[in-house]
């Protein structure tokens, strides 16, 4: 094939050939023939290097010296008697109130739990609307499921489950702030008490630290309560894991996932029962949930009065998602952590349990670690 002529007469392959040797004959230094960054552009780029180097390590290292703290925190031995005092709880799901549900499953339900520690079934009944009311038509069926209840396990009692998601992080949700709505959730809880239930049990989520109208409410919520003779229960948000890490992390992410201790203390005050929320812990081994675990019961017990039950979370079901792992947060991980905590801050605390969540996602591996790491008695 004929090569193409250029405009000054040469070949395209002579071009070629010429920039070949002009090629082998640049110096192989990068630094030669290039004008070095001036001084004061050098001693910036270093400046940045240092700065991005120390915000690495500063970030890194208190993440390292944390996990390695979890994973202390798991070793070691429990103590003897550490085991239920019959004070656990299971949330159950709303098919217990709409319907689907049957006299057999009640059966089924009570040669489950005859033996365990389990004293409070937390049966879904909401969720409240936004306004606070909660619609008769959202538990059709729990005048059948509590005395079913009552009949096949004498003890047990049936609290109803409440829950709403606050608008604290997104325009929509339930507003605490507004009188007229904790009115409505008052006027709600005496309706469902009155509809047969032994006690009032909360889950009103992204709840932060220091809310003062969720204070305000349980104060209300207490007075209907114990007007009718039944606990007030709720579920709680995880304690700081670092000395306001709440804040730090709120910061980072505007969800400030974590309560300080001094407010899980404020809540605690106001209840019969708190129930720790001890999954979806971001962790990525047993080991190092397992120490979590044993961290946050031990915070717990330092701050809840001994007048209220204090039941931490153990994690029957097994999502695979942002802040979960379900080969990290498992049962017997769990159990034992708890134990531990137990066993480091209070051995013998009386009001003291474990609640499963939840029945529908239960397996037998869940409930065989239930019974052998926290049923045995010693």
């Amino acid at each position: 094939m004929a090569h193409a002529s250029g405009t000054d007469g040469t070949t395209a392959g002579q071009e070629a050939a010429g920039a070949q040797r002009t090629a082998d004959t640049t110096p192989s230094d990068p630094g030669q023939g290039r004008a070095s960054p001036p001084p004061r552009r050098r001693r910036g780029l270093r400046w940045v290097r240092r700065v991005a180097l120390g915000v690495v390590l500063l970030l890194v290292l208190p993440l390292l010296a944390a996990e390695t703290a979890l994973r202390v925190n798991y070793t070691g031995d429990p103590a003897d008697g550490t085991y239920t005092r019959g004070q656990d709880a299971i949330w159950l799901g709303h098919a217990w109130v709409d319907g689907r549900k049957k006299d057999a499953d009640v059966a089924a339900l009570a040669r489950r739990l005859r033996g365990t520690g389990i004293r409070d079934l937390y049966v879904h009944a909401g969720p409240l609307e936004h306004d606070g009311m909660l619609p008769k038509s959202s538990y059709p069926r729990a005048r059948w499921l509590i005395p079913a209840v009552h009949r096949a396990l004498p003890g047990v009692r049936v609290q109803a489950w409440l829950g709403d998601e606050l608008a604290t992080e997104s325009p929509d949700g339930m507003r605490l702030e507004r009188a007229e709505t904790r009115a409505a959730v008052a006027t709600s809880t005496r309706e469902i008490l009155a509809a047969g239930f032994d006690g009032a049990h909360f889950d009103l989520e992204p709840l932060h630290s220091g809310d003062r109208d969720y204070l305000d409410l349980l104060d209300d919520l207490r007075a209907v309560t114990r007007a009718h003779g039944v606990p007030l229960s709720v579920a709680a948000h995880q304690i700081d894991p670092l000395p306001a890490f709440h804040s730090l992390w709120g910061t980072l992410t505007n969800h400030p996932k974590w309560w300080s201790q001094a407010y899980f203390a404020q809540v605690a005050r106001r209840v019969d029962q708190i129930a720790l929320m001890s999954y979806d812990t971001m962790q990525p081994l047993p080991s190092l949930y397992g120490g979590y675990v044993a961290q946050q019961t031990s915070l717990a017990l330092e701050v809840t009065p001994p007048t209220t039950d204090l039941l931490m979370g153990l994690p029957f079901f097994h999502d695979n998602r942002f802040g979960h792992r379900a080969s990290a947060e498992t049962v017997p991980a769990a159990v034992r952590g708890v134990r531990l905590g137990l066993s480091r801050t209070d051995a013998g605390r009386e009001r003291f349990g474990v609640a499963l969540y939840v029945d529908f996602a239960a397996t037998e591996d869940d409930w065989t670690a239930y019974r052998e790491g926290w049923l045995r008695l010693s």
